[in-house]
């Protein structure tokens, strides 16, 4: 099995278990208040959204990642598209983001934002 369908996989438990916050906003406040120990956001998504999360992210030292569109997150945890993820349990969040960072592996890593970036040359698959 791969990684990606292992990542959704375990998305899709992590909402079943109510330990996901969708929306912008939402995590956001989560992030504010300590309770978000890993935000996944679409590739999807636009420049302001990323640009908002990332700085968020790094003034309170939780852990992002860029995975997946829109439509492929929302389908994960059985919502529609949705941008924007929070996994408010610790469990949850350390396994995930073990499979991401193995995902990850061999992309780019932009230090200053804490984000796997996908070279150019990689495919998607």
């Amino acid at each position: 099995m791969n990684d990606s369908k292992k990542i959704f996989q375990l998305l899709g438990m992590a909402a079943r278990a109510r330990m996901i916050i969708t929306g912008e906003e939402l995590v956001v406040r989560e992030v504010r208040n300590g309770t978000a120990h890993l935000v996944i956001v679409a590739e999807d998504a636009s420049n302001n959204t990323m640009k908002k999360l990332t700085d968020k992210c790094m003034y309170y030292n939780v852990e992002k990642h860029a995975f997946g569109s829109r439509d492929d997150l929302g389908h994960a945890i059985g919502k529609e598209s949705r941008v924007v993820l929070a996994l408010t349990d610790a469990g949850f969040a350390r396994k995930l983001s073990g499979l991401l960072n193995e995902y990850n592996r061999g992309w780019a890593n932009d230090e200053n934002t804490c984000t796997r970036i996908r070279e150019k040359s990689e495919s998607v698959e």
